[in-house]
C-alpha cells in the first residue's frame, strides 16, 4: 500500500526538547509531514544535526525542502547562559541568523521561538510593540536572536512565550515541573519564591499556536513579525507548587514563601506578562487550565502509588 504522506512539510528544530516535542507531536498528528532534528538526544526518532554546522543545515534544509520551519533550538536556562556566554550567543543569535538565510533560500516560514525574557518586567502587559529591555543575558541573547532573523529573513515570525511546563521526561526540564518533589517531600520544610510573577504556559498550548501561525500563513503572507502567546493564570513559584499540593490532594504547609527579590543566579524581570491580543484577534491559540495541565505533566513522577490508582483507575 503506497503510504499518503501529507504535502504540507514542516521542519522542527529542538526537537527532543520539551517544547520540540510537542510541537512535533501537534504538526504529526495534524496532517503534516514533520521532522525534527536535534543534538544529543535525537537518535534514533530524530535526524542528528549541530546547528552550529552552517553545511549540515544547508543540506536538511535542501534535501526536505519544508514549507515552514519551527526554530526551538535554543540555550534557555538563564544561569547557563551568564556562565558559558559565547556557547549560548552561538546557539541563540549565530545559529537562529544563519537558519533564517536557509529559510529565505527556499521561501520557509520560520517562526523563532523567543521569550518574555526580552521585557524588563517593570511596566506589564507587554505588547509586541513595547520596546524590550532584557535584564539577564539570556534574554539579551534571545533579542539578539529576534533581530538577526528578521534582518537575515523579513517573512520570519517572532513568537514570545513564558516559563513553559508539559510532559517533561525528567522534572528538570522545566522551572515549573522541577518543583514537585519540594512538594512531595513534606517531611522538610521548602523556600519559594514568591516575588516573580509568572504566567506558566503549557507547551501543548504553544504548539498548537505554532501550527495554527503556520497554517495561517499558508493562506496570508502577511502573517510575519512579532507574536505573544502565554497562560493567563498570573502565579509566583510559590502559588504554583501549591497549586501543585492542591491538584494531588498533597499537603502544602511546609512551602515558605520568600517575598525579597532572589539574591543569586541571573536578574530576572518581577513581571514580564505578555498581552496576547494579537494572536487572539487571528482567531489562534488555546490555554490549558494550570491545575488540569500540571497533573497531566507531573503524576507519572507522584511517589504514593496509591493515590495514582485511585485516581487513575
Amino acid at each position: 500500500e503506497d503510504v499518503d504522506v501529507p504535502s504540507r512539510r514542516v521542519l522542527i528544530t529542538g526537537a527532543t526538547g520539551l517544547l520540540g516535542r510537542a510541537v512535533f507531536k501537534d504538526f504529526n498528528e495534524n496532517n503534516w509531514n514533520a521532522v525534527g532534528c536535534g543534538y544529543r538526544r535525537a537518535q534514533p526518532r530524530f535526524e542528528q544535526i549541530n546547528l552550529l554546522d552552517s553545511i549540515a543545515v544547508h543540506d536538511i534544509i535542501h534535501e526536505f525542502q519544508p514549507h515552514v520551519i519551527v526554530h526551538c533550538a535554543a540555550e534557555r536556562r538563564p544561569d547557563v547562559v551568564e556562565s558559558q556566554p559565547d556557547a549560548a550567543s552561538q546557539l541563540n543569535v549565530a545559529a537562529s541568523a544563519n537558519l533564517a538565510k536557509e529559510a529565505a533560500g527556499i521561501g520557509a516560514f520560520l517562526i523563532y521561538i523567543s521569550t518574555d525574557y526580552v521585557f524588563d518586567g517593570t511596566s506589564p502587559p507587554y505588547k509586541e510593540t513595547d520596546v524590550p529591555n532584557p535584564l539577564n543575558l539570556y534574554g539579551k541573547t534571545k533579542l539578539e536572536g529576534e533581530k538577526a532573523v528578521l534582518e537575515n529573513n523579513e517573512e520570519t515570525a517572532v513568537l514570545r512565550i513564558p516559563v513553559l511546563y508539559g510532559e517533561v521526561e525528567r522534572l528538570e526540564e522545566s522551572a515549573v515541573t522541577v518543583m514537585f518533589d519540594k512538594v512531595q517531600f513534606s517531611n522538610k520544610s521548602a523556600n519559594m519564591d514568591h516575588w516573580q510573577q509568572r504566567f506558566p504556559t503549557n507547551v501543548k498550548d504553544v504548539a498548537a499556536v505554532c501550527r495554527q501561525l503556520a497554517e495561517k500563513r499558508m493562506l496570508d503572507p502577511s502573517i510575519k513579525g512579532t507574536f505573544h502567546w502565554s497562560g493567563n493564570e498570573q502565579m509566583t513559584k510559590y502559588e504554583m507548587a501549591c497549586a501543585i499540593a492542591d491538584a494531588f490532594n498533597l499537603p502544602s504547609s511546609h512551602l515558605r514563601p520568600i517575598t525579597d527579590s532572589p539574591v543569586v543566579g541571573a536578574l530576572r524581570p518581577k513581571n514580564a506578562q505578555l498581552d496576547c491580543s494579537k494572536l487572539e484577534m487571528l482567531g489562534i491559540g488555546q490555554r490549558t487550565p494550570f491545575r488540569a495541565g500540571i497533573r497531566e505533566s507531573l503524576w507519572p513522577f507522584l511517589v504514593d502509588k496509591r493515590w495514582r490508582q485511585t485516581v487513575f483507575h
